[in-house]
């Protein structure tokens, strides 16, 4: 059973949310919140697989959240999904940055958000191919210039070229058949780099393959 923690300051969605998850037989919907204190509280004592969670909320908002349930060693397990309005919100960048696995636009189709939930709570990230690579590539632009980080030094050379397909929003059957080897083998290069990095999940793979300088904003375009 996934768990989920609905967190927005709008009733309203809040209840789309339910409605809409709470029909499928493997997921519950464990807590909602209103404002970003209250959503950190409840994951830090519901322990849900996932929360979803809007960014502009009173009190404390999505962001200042998410970093709040990715710094704490207690939430190790707990996904973040940010709720975006607009594709290409200004903030989701650093939403990513500070631990979010992904993010979704609040209109999303009903499957999508079912399949998202999914997604995430496997330990993937929604890091679709081409909105979200445009998304990091922006808004990488505008933060501080990527350092060539010494941790990459611990990656292999193909782990790296790895690491660099991720970045581009491959999943893993599409690196396997860039690099003509298996799915499973691909899936392996990815967690091997994940483990190296201390990247919880792909989203955090993907913004150290750009702090990092391994690639930079517009490389693939």
């Amino acid at each position: 059973m996934i768990r989920v923690l609905l967190a927005d300051d709008q009733a309203l969605v809040r209840a789309g949310f339910r409605a809409l998850l709470d029909a499928e037989d493997d997921i519950e919907i464990v807590g909602e919140a209103a404002d970003g204190e209250e959503a950190v509280a409840l994951a830090r004592r519901l322990q849900p697989d996932v929360v979803l969670m809007d960014i502009r909320m009173p009190k404390l908002d999505g962001l200042a959240a998410t970093r709040a349930i990715a710094a704490d060693d207690r939430l190790a397990g707990v996904r973040s999904v940010i709720l975006t309005t607009f594709e290409l919100d200004e903030y989701v960048f650093e939403a990513l940055r500070s631990g979010a696995s992904g993010f979704l636009v609040k209109d999303t189709e009903p499957v999508e958000l079912i399949r998202a939930v999914h997604t995430v709570a496997d330990g993937d990230a929604l890091l679709s191919p081409g909105v979200t690579r445009r998304l990091i590539a922006e808004f990488a632009s505008r933060a501080k210039e990527p350092r060539v980080g010494p941790e990459l030094a611990a990656l292999t050379e193909r782990e790296r070229e790895v690491m660099t397909l991720v970045a581009a929003g491959l999943s893993n059957e599409e690196i396997a058949e860039r690099l003509f080897v298996s799915p499973a083998t691909a899936k392996t290069h990815v967690s091997r780099a994940m483990v190296k990095l201390g990247a919880h999940d792909r989203a955090q793979l993907v913004v150290m393959a750009y702090e990092s300088g391994l690639v930079r904003p517009g490389w693939s375009d």
